[in-house]
């Protein structure tokens, strides 16, 4: 365990070095599991997000976009069940204060009480004692727990009420998923875009949770955006559109450069009920220590529209010209966080290799060039020669409307070279004194580090060869 957490360490550390992700409100002391994304952090993050956005929407006719809002009617989650149930078992110690997830203490046991009520949780850990098993704090190892007891991972808030009335009628939610926004608009596509089932709409948004415990990075986080597609269907195309979904999904991850040994399928034994199959796609970290869920791929029936539809009073049925048949649309849902996903890419990519013929070593980031940050750099071979900082810094102007260009002048040529294995690169252009004379520069690639010569009037074809876009 402890090699595992200098592992995660390690790579929370490079994040803030290289200006990836850095800690929100670090000089007031920080806040538990709320990050911000530096500048290669939120070039990474739009790369993914963008990549998602093109497979899901741009490259298809039957997935609409929508950005619905934060905050929704306070109903909108009553129907939806989050109200009443969207909550996790929670256990204080006594002695040192801290805050224990119940279900967490009882996996240590080989129990999983995930979704059960906090009586069955209470029993189980009764159970245990009764057995003789000693239930400790994993904070200071103190028994002196109290019993487990719901806790709520609604986020509350007000609008248009005082500021310290949070009662139940003035109180409203940000919302703990972006699917809501989602079915709340379903009325509102149909009438407006008139799109026959089956269709989708996707989203990317903020949604927030208020964890007892979040851990593991940006793997989980109090803050989050997720990326969801919600599938509009008839009950007897579920089967055929699941199972098409999940290769979609499946395939994406491959097109992107993910090895196929690094992630798998898990199947939910335990659904929720209004369910009827339910799989995530796992990946195995090599910073949190074994297959997490990245990726969930739900059929969940015409539960969420008919709820809604209840609760609100407005007939969300469709009417399938074609048959005359009217019903309310079963749903498959794909759902993804985005910084789960740009946590697996960059654990994925981190790489520390040994340099050929030399008795060193080098860390690269070895990423999709459609993912990386930056895809090519831009050096002056000497930033004392104001001739070639004035030519690198022409050339690195005429490619930035192409692509996301560095120029980089410090320190010398090798140390650059690092720093841009470090971030991802895939590509680093020199400009020096043959430049002058020849127009041409010298190519690096990140991954094989081998080096070519390529004239100016030739870089902007030979980029988009080599980087494939």
């Amino acid at each position: 365990m402890t090699n595992q957490k200098n592992k995660l360490d390690e790579l929370v550390s490079f994040c803030k070095s290289r200006g990836f992700v850095y800690p929100s409100s670090e000089i007031y002391g920080g806040m538990s599991a709320i990050y911000d994304y530096g500048h290669y952090g939120i070039l990474l993050k739009n790369n993914i997000r963008d990549a998602w956005w093109r497979e899901m929407v741009q490259l298809r006719e039957d997935v609409l976009g929508l950005d619905s809002a934060i905050f929704m009617a306070p109903m909108t989650w009553k129907a939806s069940g989050h109200v009443d149930s969207f909550d996790d078992p929670q256990i204080d110690c006594k002695k040192c204060h801290a805050r224990i997830r119940a279900d967490h203490l009882l996996e240590e046991f080989g129990l999983n009480v995930d979704k059960e009520p906090i009586d069955v949780v209470n029993s189980k850990i009764n159970e245990l004692k009764r057995a003789g098993q000693k239930i400790c704090c994993p904070n200071c190892g103190s028994e002196d727990l109290t019993p487990a007891k719901r806790f709520s991972l609604m986020v509350k808030s007000n609008i248009g009420a005082p500021t310290d009335d949070l009662s139940e009628e003035n109180v409203v939610y940000l919302r703990p998923e972006t699917c809501g926004g989602i079915y709340l608009e379903y009325k509102n596509t149909m009438d407006s875009l008139h799109p026959s089932l089956p269709f989708g709409i996707a989203q990317v948004g903020k949604a927030f949770r208020n964890e007892i415990i979040a851990r593991q990075f940006v793997f989980r986080t109090r803050e989050f955006e997720q990326m969801e597609m919600q599938y509009f269907l008839h009950p007897d195309d579920m089967k055929q559109k699941y199972e098409y979904w999940r290769a979609q999904r499946w395939n994406w991850y491959l097109s992107l450069g993910m090895d196929e040994k690094k992630i798998r399928w898990f199947k939910h034994l335990k659904l929720a009920h209004y369910a009827s199959e339910a799989y995530d796609i796992e990946y195995d970290s090599q910073f949190l220590g074994g297959f997490k869920e990245i990726e969930g791929i739900h059929a969940r029936g015409n539960w969420d529209l008919s709820q809604h539809s209840k609760f609100s009073g407005v007939d969300l049925s469709y009417f399938d010209p074609k048959t005359g048949e009217k019903f309310i649309p079963h749903i498959m849902e794909t759902s993804v966080g985005l910084g789960r996903l740009f946590l697996m890419f960059l654990d994925f990519a981190y790489t520390r290799e040994k340099i050929a013929g030399k008795d060193d070593e080098r860390l690269v980031l070895h990423l999709d060039p459609r993912l990386a940050p930056v895809k090519a750099a831009v050096f002056p071979l000497l930033r004392n020669k104001p001739e070639l900082v004035t030519k690198a810094r022409e050339l690195a102007g005429r490619l930035r409307p192409l692509y996301q260009i560095e120029f980089d002048d410090h320190g010398n040529i090798g140390k650059r070279y690092r720093r841009q294995d470090e971030i991802g690169t895939p590509l680093t252009i020199t400009v020096d004194f043959d430049s002058l004379s020849g127009d041409d520069v010298t190519v690096r690639e990140r991954d094989t580090m081998s080096q070519e010569r390529v004239s100016i009037a030739k870089l902007t074809d030979y980029l988009r060869e080599k980087l494939g876009f």
